[in-house]
């Protein structure tokens, strides 16, 4: 079977999406001519939506918020002010402006809505167990962070030691990172797996470490410190997710496994990396690290040109 172009790959890829909306939609009662069996259509319940969670709302905030044509939404309002749902008032800050407020009843109708669509997600998750729950929670803010990222924020984080969970996040997160980003295979996951498998079962707290990267608790990356003689140490499974980049936590935990390094008595460190992997090679050369050798080889799926890095401590 000949393997699909990158056309048709999008193809499909558009139809799956397309196909997940249709049934998203079903799912809710979206596309019933009145939502969710309420007095209102869709367009209706996202303006009063709107206006009951803004402090002061226009119509202009209403075109940007919904992406709704100016005209359409001024015969909506037009039409929603005749049932009293909607009232307009003039700003208190400008008297030129015209602000747009729920009347009493267009309250009511705003805690209607607000308890149709509860009751109808509350009874979508309420059949799933915990971690399906979970599961499609996660999924559905993956897909809202990817297609409309959150401004980004100047984030804090924090480096802590590993604790009872973390080692199987480590050898999950490298799977699915590198599977994503760089195309290997499962490979790369085991090996993953064994090399955390062996710092559990020979940590050696005095010599040995694994730090987590946190921000607002959760882990963004990881490293680990490992003994590979009385005078070397390793540094090895440096990750750190996609959201967390560009805020310096590779550097910081590279950096916290060197202060450990001296600490302990070792000597020197040295690691193993991919010549494709640039943003750590980065880090490590800021760090001190030296390239000392480079072979090319065939890992986890792919050709790659492996590298070995030391640091005299």
């Amino acid at each position: 079977m000949k393997s699909k172009t990158p056309d048709s790959k999008l193809e499909s890829q558009v139809a799956a999406v397309r196909g997940f909306s249709r049934f998203y939609t079903r799912k809710l009662g979206i596309i019933e001519p009145r939502l969710l069996d309420s007095p209102w259509t869709l367009q209706q319940a996202r303006i009063i939506y709107e206006i009951a969670n803004r402090k002061n709302c226009t119509a202009t905030d209403l075109v940007r918020a919904l992406g709704l044509d100016a005209g359409f939404l001024s015969r909506t309002l037009q039409a929603m002010q005749q049932r009293q749902i909607v009232a307009r008032k003039p700003s208190k800050t400008d008297r030129r402006v015209t602000e747009l407020a729920l009347t009493a009843k267009g309250r009511a109708a705003f805690a209607d809505l607000d308890g149709r669509s509860r009751s109808a997600v509350a009874a979508l998750l309420g059949g799933l167990e915990a971690a399906e729950r979970a599961a499609v929670v996660n999924a559905m803010t993956t897909i809202e962070h990817t297609l409309e990222p959150p401004a980004r924020q100047p984030a804090g984080f924090l480096l802590r030691s590993h604790r009872p969970g973390d080692i199987g996040w480590i050898v999950s997160r490298h799977g699915a990172v590198y599977a994503q980003e760089y195309g290997w295979d499962i490979s790369f996951e085991a090996l993953a797996a064994e090399i955390a498998a062996q710092f559990i079962k020979s940590y050696d707290p005095a010599r040995e470490h694994c730090w987590i990267a946190e921000i607002g608790g959760e882990p963004v990356g990881s490293i680990f410190l490992v003994k590979a003689s009385d005078n070397v140490a390793k540094l090895r499974l440096l990750l750190v997710e996609k959201k967390a980049r560009g805020l310096g936590v590779g550097r910081a935990l590279t950096e916290q496994c060197i202060r450990f390094a001296r600490e302990a008595g070792y000597t020197s460190m040295t690691l193993w990396t991919q010549s494709i992997l640039v943003a750590a090679r980065g880090i490590y050369q800021r760090a001190g690290f030296s390239r000392v050798k480079e072979e090319k080889h065939h890992s986890f799926g792919v050709d790659l040109v492996g590298e070995t890095w030391e640091l005299k401590l």
